[in-house]
Protein backbone atom coordinates (compact mmCIF):
# COMPACT_ATOMS: atom_id res chain seq x y z
CA UNK A 1 0.00 0.00 0.00
CA UNK A 2 1.77 3.14 -1.20
CA UNK A 3 1.71 6.54 0.41
CA UNK A 4 1.01 8.07 -2.96
CA UNK A 5 -2.52 6.64 -3.03
CA UNK A 6 -5.31 9.22 -2.80
CA UNK A 7 -7.67 8.01 -0.10
CA UNK A 8 -10.82 9.63 1.17
CA UNK A 9 -12.79 8.87 4.35
CA UNK A 10 -14.42 5.80 2.73
CA UNK A 11 -11.03 4.38 1.80
CA UNK A 12 -9.70 4.92 5.29
CA UNK A 13 -12.82 3.33 6.79
CA UNK A 14 -12.43 0.24 4.59
CA UNK A 15 -8.81 -0.01 5.64
CA UNK A 16 -9.85 0.24 9.27
CA UNK A 17 -12.52 -2.43 8.93
CA UNK A 18 -10.05 -4.76 7.24
CA UNK A 19 -7.52 -4.32 10.03
CA UNK A 20 -10.08 -4.60 12.81
CA UNK A 21 -11.81 -7.73 11.50
CA UNK A 22 -9.11 -9.65 9.67
CA UNK A 23 -6.18 -9.22 12.04
CA UNK A 24 -5.87 -11.05 15.33
CA UNK A 25 -3.23 -8.99 17.21
CA UNK A 26 -4.83 -6.48 19.58
CA UNK A 27 -2.67 -3.57 18.32
CA UNK A 28 -3.90 -3.99 14.75
CA UNK A 29 -7.48 -4.46 15.92
CA UNK A 30 -7.33 -1.23 17.92
CA UNK A 31 -5.80 0.58 14.95
CA UNK A 32 -8.48 -0.68 12.60
CA UNK A 33 -11.31 0.39 14.88
CA UNK A 34 -9.70 3.80 15.32
CA UNK A 35 -9.21 4.35 11.59
CA UNK A 36 -12.79 3.38 10.81
CA UNK A 37 -14.10 5.60 13.60
CA UNK A 38 -12.21 8.70 12.50
CA UNK A 39 -13.25 8.18 8.88
CA UNK A 40 -16.93 7.71 9.77
CA UNK A 41 -16.90 10.74 12.07
CA UNK A 42 -15.32 12.88 9.36
CA UNK A 43 -17.86 11.69 6.80
CA UNK A 44 -20.71 12.48 9.18
CA UNK A 45 -19.48 16.01 9.83
CA UNK A 46 -18.85 16.78 6.17
CA UNK A 47 -21.78 14.89 4.77
CA UNK A 48 -24.41 17.06 6.41
CA UNK A 49 -26.29 14.23 8.11
CA UNK A 50 -27.14 16.46 11.03
CA UNK A 51 -25.29 17.70 14.10
CA UNK A 52 -26.77 15.04 16.37
CA UNK A 53 -25.58 12.19 14.22
CA UNK A 54 -22.19 13.79 13.68
CA UNK A 55 -21.88 14.37 17.40
CA UNK A 56 -22.60 10.71 18.03
CA UNK A 57 -19.95 9.69 15.58
CA UNK A 58 -17.37 11.74 17.48
CA UNK A 59 -17.58 9.06 20.13
CA UNK A 60 -16.02 6.67 17.61
CA UNK A 61 -12.88 8.77 17.44
CA UNK A 62 -10.11 7.08 19.33
CA UNK A 63 -6.39 7.85 19.21
CA UNK A 64 -4.56 5.76 16.64
CA UNK A 65 -1.87 3.76 18.48
CA UNK A 66 1.62 4.22 17.09
CA UNK A 67 3.64 0.98 17.03
CA UNK A 68 7.40 0.97 17.08
CA UNK A 69 9.05 0.31 13.69
CA UNK A 70 11.25 -2.63 12.78
CA UNK A 71 11.58 -6.24 13.94
CA UNK A 72 12.47 -7.27 17.49
CA UNK A 73 10.27 -6.77 20.51
CA UNK A 74 6.77 -8.22 20.49
CA UNK A 75 5.15 -4.80 20.38
CA UNK A 76 6.99 -3.76 17.23
CA UNK A 77 4.82 -3.81 14.15
CA UNK A 78 6.35 -2.53 10.88
CA UNK A 79 3.12 -3.05 8.93
CA UNK A 80 1.11 -1.16 11.52
CA UNK A 81 3.68 1.65 11.45
CA UNK A 82 3.25 2.01 7.69
CA UNK A 83 -0.54 1.91 7.95
CA UNK A 84 -0.51 4.65 10.59
CA UNK A 85 1.95 6.68 8.51
CA UNK A 86 -0.23 6.31 5.42
CA UNK A 87 -3.40 7.36 7.27
CA UNK A 88 -1.62 10.41 8.69
CA UNK A 89 -0.27 11.54 5.32
CA UNK A 90 -3.69 11.03 3.72
CA UNK A 91 -5.39 13.18 6.37
CA UNK A 92 -2.82 15.96 5.93
CA UNK A 93 -3.04 15.92 2.13
CA UNK A 94 -6.81 16.30 2.43
CA UNK A 95 -6.26 19.53 4.38
CA UNK A 96 -6.80 18.10 7.85
CA UNK A 97 -5.13 18.71 11.18
CA UNK A 98 -3.37 15.78 12.85
CA UNK A 99 -2.10 15.50 16.42
CA UNK A 100 1.33 13.86 16.54
CA UNK A 101 3.98 13.07 19.14
CA UNK A 102 7.33 14.86 18.89
CA UNK A 103 10.55 14.64 20.89
CA UNK A 104 9.32 17.26 23.37
CA UNK A 105 5.50 17.56 23.59
CA UNK A 106 2.46 16.65 21.49
CA UNK A 107 1.96 18.82 18.43
CA UNK A 108 -0.67 19.60 15.83
CA UNK A 109 0.49 19.41 12.24
CA UNK A 110 -0.92 20.61 8.92
CA UNK A 111 0.47 21.27 5.46
CA UNK A 112 2.34 24.56 5.67
CA UNK A 113 1.81 25.26 1.97
CA UNK A 114 -1.98 25.11 2.41
CA UNK A 115 -3.40 28.50 3.39
CA UNK A 116 -6.71 26.90 4.40
CA UNK A 117 -4.96 24.45 6.72
CA UNK A 118 -3.07 27.34 8.34
CA UNK A 119 -6.38 29.06 9.10
CA UNK A 120 -7.68 25.86 10.67
CA UNK A 121 -4.74 25.76 13.08
CA UNK A 122 -5.34 29.32 14.27
CA UNK A 123 -9.05 28.64 14.69
CA UNK A 124 -8.35 25.47 16.64
CA UNK A 125 -5.84 27.10 18.96
CA UNK A 126 -7.88 30.25 19.52
CA UNK A 127 -4.61 31.88 18.68
CA UNK A 128 -3.64 35.45 17.91
CA UNK A 129 -2.95 35.70 14.18
CA UNK A 130 0.23 37.61 15.00
CA UNK A 131 1.87 34.61 16.70
CA UNK A 132 4.03 32.68 14.21
CA UNK A 133 3.86 28.99 13.40
CA UNK A 134 6.99 26.91 13.01
CA UNK A 135 7.60 24.54 10.13
CA UNK A 136 8.64 20.93 10.53
CA UNK A 137 10.91 19.23 7.99
CA UNK A 138 12.10 15.67 7.55
CA UNK A 139 15.78 16.34 6.81
CA UNK A 140 18.39 19.03 7.37
CA UNK A 141 18.99 19.46 3.64
CA UNK A 142 15.35 20.49 3.19
CA UNK A 143 15.98 23.64 5.23
CA UNK A 144 17.68 25.23 2.24
CA UNK A 145 14.46 25.00 0.20
CA UNK A 146 12.54 27.27 2.54
CA UNK A 147 15.18 29.34 4.37
CA UNK A 148 18.26 31.45 3.78
CA UNK A 149 20.97 29.87 5.92
CA UNK A 150 24.03 31.79 7.12
CA UNK A 151 25.55 29.19 9.47
CA UNK A 152 27.60 26.09 8.60
CA UNK A 153 25.66 22.95 7.75
CA UNK A 154 27.66 21.18 10.44
CA UNK A 155 26.07 23.49 13.01
CA UNK A 156 22.61 22.59 11.75
CA UNK A 157 23.42 18.91 12.04
CA UNK A 158 24.83 19.36 15.55
CA UNK A 159 21.44 20.68 16.67
CA UNK A 160 19.04 18.79 14.40
CA UNK A 161 17.26 16.45 14.65
CA UNK A 162 16.68 17.55 18.21
CA UNK A 163 14.54 19.56 20.65
CA UNK A 164 15.52 22.90 19.12
CA UNK A 165 13.70 25.40 16.88
CA UNK A 166 16.03 27.42 14.66
CA UNK A 167 14.72 30.80 13.52
CA UNK A 168 16.03 31.72 10.06
CA UNK A 169 15.29 34.08 7.21
CA UNK A 170 12.49 32.60 5.12
CA UNK A 171 12.82 32.16 1.36
CA UNK A 172 10.34 32.66 -1.47
CA UNK A 173 9.63 28.93 -1.48
CA UNK A 174 7.48 29.16 1.65
CA UNK A 175 3.75 29.85 1.59
CA UNK A 176 3.27 33.62 1.81
CA UNK A 177 0.20 33.14 4.02
CA UNK A 178 2.32 31.44 6.67
CA UNK A 179 3.44 34.17 9.11
CA UNK A 180 3.05 36.98 6.55
CA UNK A 181 3.93 39.55 9.22
CA UNK A 182 7.59 38.46 9.50
CA UNK A 183 10.54 37.63 7.26
CA UNK A 184 11.61 34.90 9.70
CA UNK A 185 10.44 31.34 10.28
CA UNK A 186 11.14 28.78 12.98
CA UNK A 187 12.35 25.38 11.76
CA UNK A 188 11.86 22.11 13.64
CA UNK A 189 13.29 18.69 12.84
CA UNK A 190 12.25 16.67 15.89
CA UNK A 191 14.25 13.70 17.05
CA UNK A 192 11.20 11.51 16.51
CA UNK A 193 11.14 9.08 13.60
CA UNK A 194 7.41 9.17 12.96
CA UNK A 195 6.92 12.89 12.43
CA UNK A 196 10.08 13.09 10.31
CA UNK A 197 8.77 10.29 8.09
CA UNK A 198 5.44 12.10 7.82
CA UNK A 199 7.21 15.28 6.70
CA UNK A 200 9.27 13.34 4.17
CA UNK A 201 6.20 11.61 2.76
CA UNK A 202 4.28 14.88 2.41
CA UNK A 203 7.08 16.30 0.21
CA UNK A 204 6.76 19.72 1.81
CA UNK A 205 6.94 21.49 5.15
CA UNK A 206 4.45 20.87 7.91
CA UNK A 207 3.12 23.71 10.01
CA UNK A 208 3.63 22.62 13.59
CA UNK A 209 2.28 23.97 16.87
CA UNK A 210 1.66 22.58 20.34
CA UNK A 211 -1.44 20.44 20.92
CA UNK A 212 -3.25 22.76 23.31
CA UNK A 213 -5.36 25.87 23.40
CA UNK A 214 -3.17 28.96 23.49
CA UNK A 215 -2.31 30.04 27.06
CA UNK A 216 -2.82 26.47 28.37
CA UNK A 217 -0.06 24.06 29.37
CA UNK A 218 1.72 21.91 26.81
CA UNK A 219 0.56 18.30 26.61
CA UNK A 220 2.48 15.05 27.13
CA UNK A 221 -0.35 12.55 26.51
CA UNK A 222 -3.24 12.49 24.04
CA UNK A 223 -5.82 12.49 26.85
CA UNK A 224 -4.60 15.92 27.96
CA UNK A 225 -5.97 17.56 24.80
CA UNK A 226 -9.06 15.40 24.41
CA UNK A 227 -11.23 18.50 24.10
CA UNK A 228 -9.55 19.18 20.74
CA UNK A 229 -10.18 15.73 19.24
CA UNK A 230 -13.51 16.64 17.54
CA UNK A 231 -11.72 19.32 15.50
CA UNK A 232 -8.89 17.05 14.37
CA UNK A 233 -8.76 14.65 11.43
CA UNK A 234 -6.62 12.16 13.33
CA UNK A 235 -4.88 11.74 16.70
CA UNK A 236 -1.71 9.65 16.79
CA UNK A 237 -1.01 8.17 20.21
CA UNK A 238 2.72 7.70 20.77
CA UNK A 239 2.35 7.22 24.51
CA UNK A 240 3.46 9.57 27.26
CA UNK A 241 6.31 11.90 26.31
CA UNK A 242 8.59 12.15 29.34
CA UNK A 243 7.49 12.43 32.94
CA UNK A 244 3.98 13.88 33.04
CA UNK A 245 4.58 15.03 36.63
CA UNK A 246 7.64 17.09 35.68
CA UNK A 247 7.10 20.74 34.65
CA UNK A 248 10.46 20.65 32.85
CA UNK A 249 9.08 18.10 30.40
CA UNK A 250 6.46 20.63 29.27
CA UNK A 251 8.90 23.38 28.32
CA UNK A 252 8.91 22.56 24.61
CA UNK A 253 11.84 23.09 22.29
CA UNK A 254 14.58 25.65 22.81
CA UNK A 255 13.98 28.47 20.30
CA UNK A 256 17.08 30.27 19.01
CA UNK A 257 17.34 33.01 16.38
CA UNK A 258 20.21 32.43 13.92
CA UNK A 259 19.07 34.95 11.32
CA UNK A 260 21.97 37.36 11.99
CA UNK A 261 25.42 36.18 10.91
CA UNK A 262 27.80 35.44 13.76
CA UNK A 263 25.17 35.90 16.47
CA UNK A 264 22.42 33.99 18.22
CA UNK A 265 19.47 35.07 20.36
CA UNK A 266 17.61 32.76 22.72
CA UNK A 267 13.90 33.46 22.21
CA UNK A 268 12.68 30.68 24.49
CA UNK A 269 14.94 28.69 26.84
CA UNK A 270 12.94 25.49 26.43
CA UNK A 271 14.24 22.06 27.38
CA UNK A 272 17.67 22.10 25.68
CA UNK A 273 19.13 25.48 26.57
CA UNK A 274 22.49 24.42 28.04
CA UNK A 275 23.65 22.07 25.25
CA UNK A 276 22.39 24.49 22.58
CA UNK A 277 24.35 27.42 24.02
CA UNK A 278 27.47 25.26 24.35
CA UNK A 279 27.30 24.27 20.70
CA UNK A 280 26.63 27.79 19.43
CA UNK A 281 29.08 29.64 21.66
CA UNK A 282 31.89 27.25 22.46
CA UNK A 283 32.06 25.18 19.29
CA UNK A 284 31.14 27.79 16.66
CA UNK A 285 32.02 31.04 18.42
CA UNK A 286 28.70 32.77 17.91
CA UNK A 287 28.00 35.79 20.09
CA UNK A 288 24.94 35.87 22.31
CA UNK A 289 22.54 38.76 21.77
CA UNK A 290 19.70 39.66 24.16
CA UNK A 291 16.14 39.05 23.05
CA UNK A 292 14.03 42.08 22.16
CA UNK A 293 10.92 40.57 23.72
Amino acid sequence: MGLEENRGPKDVERLGQKLALAEAPSMLSARGVALAGWARAAEGTVGGAGPGWAGGLRGLRRPLPLPLPGPGAAQRDPQGWQETLSATVTALREGGLVAVPTDTIYGIAALAQSSQAIKKIYNLKGRNGGKPLAICLGDVEHIYRYCHVNVPEELLRDLLPGPVTLVLQRSEGLNKDLNPFTSLVGVRIPNHTFIREVAQACSGPLALTSANISTRASTLTVSEFQDLWPQLSLVIDGGAIGDIQSPECRLGSTVVDLSVSGKYTIIRPGCALTPTVEILGKKYGLTSEPSCS
